[in-house]
């Protein structure tokens, strides 16, 4: 498709921006208004598997339609996947209990997972290599800008809502997005007919799903070493071997086993996964900093976090700009990723709302930098006819690190915080000794973070003591955020020297010649015929 016109490219991309558009600000509206959607359907004990079961569709759906694309073209699977995700977006909302909207809500990943893989290689049949970087970049901004406007405006809807209309708001964008689709994005060619490597797609998803759900339960739901996790991790292990095996002799493998022989692909998904590792498992924790330790009401929390998201909106779009004029991507790399590495750093010394806000400003302004430059290393260090699976394997990798780094951070935040929780207590023991049994005995539920970040029932408790009581009650709420404070430094501390780690892998990228045209197949020291077999032409 990089024959066309200009000015017909354009059209297309405003059209695969709005689809990435419908899916983003549809995932992030929901996110400061699930605990109380997950109230409303008397399903808290299920509130996981709310985020877990979209996590699962969505990864399982982005690795698999990445090769079928490639065999098939990206307009059927765009136009399946806006259309899978308004239908669940549509059932989402008319949910009448938790377990409905759970099955809903996998209805949604699945097209999520879709309308991802398929908009940023479809970019990549607009565009050659040396093009590419101005739009990954503004396809990364409409990431960075529903993260903006999606926690703030789905908080400003269920307070003024009902919460059904969190997932039906933006109906009418997916419509725009379909339509678009169908009249701009050209027709797709089919060629001879291949086989769907059925095997390997279903022993790929045996692996996955056991994988995530093990690290999304392990500390949590269960111990790390509990007979439930070490089945998954076993049944993930077994599913993986079977799926090497038969990767290796079909004929037309969903995930070639020889793309992980090109040095550039190998480890642009080792950085993507460290630094979804490092970056999900410590940012995940920020509102617990921005809550729990500075008191912040969950209303005025989304402000601290925003500016992360701003930055990185205009840095990725600037970046996008300069490595498409330059011809260089991994420069930018080498300054990014120390960046973030710096933002992180400042997160493992905070202390104020003030250096909050500086920490998500360098933060964002790295990853604006530095997240762009693996996807456009990894397509552009394959032939044309890979686009698709390269380009779902690096998300793959992604997906795989932040679900990884969120349960290995979570480990770290309970060890330590149970430590820190009963030096603090210990130290107020003789103040509390003093108090009668059941005052004190009353004090206890606010060493638990997520009780101590609902400042509404905080409040709430505070105004009922009396006089007296109030102040050794404020005093022991402060050392108990004192030890959740010292407690996520250690987590913020791990997340910085896993980017470290991400930043020496950054010496190993080999940059290649960004390309002018996708005609030509990229040839490497490292890389030998990298699964040639597929030839569907894509337009």
């Amino acid at each position: 498709m990089e024959h066309l016109s200009s000015k017909r490219k354009l059209t297309i991309m405003i059209a695969i921006m709005a689809a990435m558009l419908f899916a983003a600000v549809n995932q992030t509206i929901v996110s400061t208004a699930m605990p109380r959607i997950i109230s409303i359907l008397d399903g808290m004990d299920y509130y996981t598997w709310t985020i877990n079961i979209y996590m699962l569709t969505s990864t399982i759906a982005t690795v698999l339609v990445g090769k079928l694309s490639d065999m098939f073209g990206r307009k059927p699977f765009l136009l399946v996947g806006i259309l899978t995700f308004m239908v669940g977006a549509f059932l989402t909302g008319t949910s009448d209990n938790v377990f409905q909207f759970i099955t809903y809500r996998g209805i949604q990943g699945i097209g999520a997972g879709i309308i991802q893989s398929t908009a940023f290689t479809a970019v990549g049949d607009l565009f050659p290599p040396r093009e590419r970087g101005k739009w990954m970049g503004l396809l990364t901004a409409v990431f960075g800008f529903s993260s903006v406007l999606g926690p703030t405006l789905g908080g400003y809807l269920v307070d003024h809502l009902d919460w059904h209309w969190l997932f039906w708001i933006f109906l009418p964008l997916g419509v725009l997005a379909f339509v678009l689709i169908v009249a701009l994005f050209p027709k797709v060619k089919r060629g001879e007919s291949i086989s769907i490597d059925y095997a390997g797609s279903l022993f790929l998803t045996t692996t996955i799903v056991p994988l995530l759900l093990a690290f999304s339960w392990a500390g949590t739901d269960y111990a790390w070493g509990s007979w439930q996790i070490l089945s998954l991790l076993g049944g993930a292990l077994v599913s993986a071997l079977v799926f090497i095996l038969v990767e290796r002799y079909a004929r037309n493998p969903i995930l070639p086993l020889s793309l992980f022989k090109n040095r550039v692909v190998t480890v642009s998904n080792l950085i993507g996964f460290i630094m979804n590792f490092g970056m999900m498992g410590a940012l995940i924790y920020l509102s617990f900093f921005v809550q729990g330790v500075l008191g912040i009401s969950a209303t005025y929390a989304g402000y601290v976090t925003m500016p992360m998201s701003i930055v990185m909106v205009v840095a990725s779009a600037v970046t996008g700009q300069m490595i498409s004029r330059k011809g260089k991507y991994k420069r930018f790399a080498l300054i990014g990723i120390p960046i973030m590495i710096a933002g992180m750093g400042i997160m493992v010394v905070m202390n104020n709302t003030s250096t909050a806000v500086l920490s998500m400003i360098v933060f964002g302004l790295g990853l604006g930098i530095g997240m762009p430059v693996f996807s456009i290393a990894s397509q552009n260090a394959v032939s044309h006819k890979e686009l698709g699976v390269v380009t779902a394997s690096l998300q793959l990798f992604r997906n795989l690190g932040g679900t990884i780094g969120i349960a290995v951070m979570g480990t770290v935040m309970s060890n330590n915080l149970a430590q820190h929780l009963k030096e603090a207590l210990t130290a107020k023991a003789g103040v509390l000794a003093k108090l009668d049994p059941a005052v004190a005995k009353s004090f206890l539920p606010f060493a638990n973070p997520k009780t101590l970040m609902n400042k509404p029932e905080l409040d709430k408790f505070e105004n009922s003591l009396s006089a007296d009581i109030k102040p050794i009650f404020l005093d022991v709420v402060k050392s108990i955020r004192q030890a959740l404070g010292d407690t996520l430094s250690s987590v913020f501390l791990t997340g910085t020297l896993v980017l470290v780690v991400a930043f020496v892998l950054v010496f190993f990228l080999k940059e290649l010649p960004l390309r002018t045209t996708n005609q030509t197949a990229a040839k490497t020291e490292e890389t030998e015929d990298t699964a040639a077999k597929p030839s569907v032409a894509l337009d």
